[in-house]
């Protein structure tokens, strides 16, 4: 199974952030070894991806991710070390793009060193769909499968690569053994033929409701009285965004409605409207409708949030924004009737400028088959909401912290930003957000007290004050002041959700472990800790600690890899406008050069060809293009475009099943470089030679 996905969400606008857990590597490595385990009990490869450093989703197959080795330890690889050590994750995707000049498929610091030899990872490592550049240098590495089909290009190259002594036999034999060891074991599982759909859909239903976040709730005007009249209005109500696009997508076996599920629960529908068009398109009486309902109600349920096209695979979003027309519909709204409770669809952080329209809202992200009965769970109070922010709300896209790095313009994507990433940046500068990282609002109030920190971790007694039963996560956060190695503020180390009923008060307790107090340090290359008193604090959210205690922590070393003077910026927090100097000396090296040269190669992507030499390549490029917009303008992404449009020349005999081999790529991309009539040469002789050469195998 092609998952789970746990790239870091550096930006709001990666287009992929719906499929991703979260800006903070702890907390996605922890969900991602539970989803590993659950996967893996029943005979089942999970494999957790893209491996490594891969937050951007525009010319995904051809950047290279300039990163300091500190920032890619703590932040970037975290989750997956987790997953790897605790999940237990079989299989591994490695990732399109190149880390530090270096192809992450080839890349021997990041498959050898670190995940097999570091993590005692054993199980194959699989490309990302035409992934691999060099199959020969993937092999080395500890590559074992590309996919999804390059024919007989890459065996030859191997082949060639034995008989040259540039790749050894032993090498070889241990890819092969680590893919056998996996195609054995999986074909010896009994797979199940039937299945229990209403079980399944009961699942889907306890998860959405356990993770749907109670951003507001003014008045308690949640949860709704029996009987109370309600207008129910929204495009989302009649047909719900419930899933992402892209590879995530997945067959439901029936998805749930608003507008049908509504009819089952104790409130009188007084009115339902789809108000709006998700397309962006006005439609006047479609609002006049909407309004004719809404000044009848005791409460608006007013359903919106980012349509298809905003957040797919393959595509990065251009903005935060929900789209205006919805917007405008909600101010409408509350010009005729005040009581509005809104409730988002929506995989990634969006701006909420609106905030002030709606007395509650209810934040669904993207809720699955089941979504419609969970969040009239919560509304009606069947449930009390329990979940929590996974990531920072800014007020707006340009506070972000990589908002003058992301998305990058040429071909290196470089992460100045270094640690601070989400709350890391919000917390240490002291910006202001909309909703800051683990927030999420209850039903009932949950008191914390009587704090006790020792060696092994933390002990506190949780009281449920209120008068509904409902879960509490208690987050534990971990900082040090006037640190010798800049940090931020306050780092998540440690959550736990725990079910209390009114009245009642448990204890609990998060332990310590290795991540709790180390950090990366460049100059002795290993994790160290640094000697000091830490503050453990304990809240609710980031911004929220109710409780603070110190521990005297022992050091591991003397040895310190920075000097504040030198890189005043990140000792302050202030990184987002880093500049060449100070990132060089957090690199440790000459930031590469990432500008194209205006020759096209293999490894450049398709949507390049904007600037080619060639008239007819340009050409096709503009047609790409206007097909691409074409598929935006419905609403719903066109995969395949998207695909083609951001992928490499190389692909092409990557998954072709060897119709195109790689002298046949070469001479596309000599014709695109205006070469014409040489590269049409090439790709003739490529034709028949390859021809030749698969008949011959």
């Amino acid at each position: 199974l092609l998952g789970p996905g746990l790239n870091i969400k550096r930006s709001p606008l990666c287009g992929r952030n719906f499929e991703y857990f979260s800006e903070d590597p702890y907390l996605a490595g922890k969900m991602a070894a539970s989803y590993i385990r659950g996967i893996q009990s029943y005979n089942v490869y999970a494999c957790p991806k893209h491996f490594a450093v891969n937050s951007q989703e525009q010319r995904r197959m051809a950047m290279n991710s300039v990163v300091d080795e500190r920032t890619l330890r703590e932040i970037y690889l975290t989750g997956f070390e987790i997953a790897v050590k605790e999940g237990h994750a079989k299989a591994i995707m490695s990732s399109y793009n190149e880390v530090n000049g270096v192809y992450a498929n080839e890349n021997k610091h990041l498959l050898k060193e670190i995940l097999r030899d570091e993590w005692k990872f054993d199980g194959i490592v699989v490309t990302d769909w035409g992934g691999s550049n060099s199959h020969v240098e993937g092999v080395k590495a500890g590559s074992n499968l590309e996919m999804p089909a390059p024919g007989f290009d890459s065996a030859r190259e191997i082949v060639e690569a034995i008989e040259n002594g540039s790749l050894s036999v032993e090498e070889l034999d241990k890819s092969v053994d680590d893919l056998l060891d996996a195609v054995v074991t999986l074909r010896m599982v009994e797979k199940k033929k039937e299945f229990d759909k209403n079980k399944h859909h009961d699942l889907a239903r306890k998860a959405a409701t356990e993770s749907i976040v109670l951003l507001k709730n003014e008045d308690k005007i949640l949860p709704l009285k029996a009987g109370t009249k309600v207008a129910l209005i929204g495009d989302f109500a009649v047909e719900p965004r419930y899933q992402g696009a892209g590879s995530s997508i997945v067959n439901p076996t029936k998805v749930e409605t608003m507008e049908e599920v509504i009819k089952g629960y104790n409130v009188s529908l007084c009115g339902l409207s789809r108000g709006y068009l998700r397309t962006g398109e006005e439609d006047k009486a479609l609002k006049k409708e909407a309004l004719d309902i809404a000044k009848d109600a005791d409460v608006i349920i007013y359903c919106f949030g980012l349509d298809e096209i905003s957040e797919s695979e393959g595509l990065d979003r251009n903005h935060m924004k929900i789209p205006q027309n919805q917007i405008d519909l909600l101010q409408s709204i509350m010009s005729v009737n005040k009581k509005i409770v809104g409730v988002i669809s929506a995989g990634s952080a969006i701006e909420m400028p609106w905030n002030n329209c709606c007395q509650a809202i209810l934040h669904g992200y993207l809720t699955g088959q089941a979504g419609a009965s969970a969040l009239l769970d919560i509304i009606t109070g069947k449930v009390n909401p329990s979940g929590k922010l996974n990531e920072t709300y800014p007020i707006l896209h340009e506070d972000t912290p990589a908002f003058n790095q992301f998305p990058s313009a040429e071909r290196n994507s470089e992460f100045r930003e270094g640690i601070y990433v989400g709350y890391r940046y919000y917390d240490t500068s002291n910006v202001k957000v909309q909703y800051p990282f683990g927030f999420g609002l209850s039903y009932t109030e949950f008191k914390y007290s009587n704090l006790v920190v020792n060696k092994e971790g933390i002990t506190l007694t949780i009281t449920n004050k209120g008068a509904f039963d409902g879960a509490e996560i208690v987050q534990m956060y971990v900082g040090l002041d006037n640190a010798i190695v800049f940090r931020p503020k306050k780092e998540l180390k440690g959550f736990k959700k725990v079910f209390i009923k009114a009245g009642e008060s448990k204890t609990v307790s998060i332990a310590f472990d290795d991540k709790t107090f180390r950090y990366w340090n460049v100059v002795t290359n290993k994790w160290e800790v640094e000697k000091g008193r830490y503050n453990i604090m304990v809240g609710s959210n980031v911004n929220n600690i109710l409780l603070k205690d110190t521990i005297e922590i022992e050091g591991t070393t003397n040895v310190y890899p920075y000097k504040s003077e030198l890189i005043p910026s990140y000792y302050k927090g202030n990184v987002q406008k880093i500049s060449d100097e100070e990132f060089e000396r957090v690199l440790g090296t000459k930031i590469p050069d990432g500008k194209w040269s205006g020759e096209l190669n293999r490894n450049d992507a398709i949507c390049q060809m904007y600037y080619a030499k060639s008239s007819l390549a340009r050409f096709l490029y503009k047609r790409l293009t206007a097909m691409k917009e074409k598929s935006e303008e419905k609403g719903k992404p066109d995969l395949n475009i998207l695909f083609i449009y951001n992928m490499p020349f190389r692909a092409m005999a990557k998954m072709t099943r060897g119709a195109v081999s790689m002298e046949m790529v070469d001479g596309m991309v000599s014709a695109v470089n205006g070469h014409f009539f040489k590269g049409v040469g090439k790709i003739i002789f490529g034709f028949f030679s390859n021809s030749y050469k698969n008949k011959k195998y």
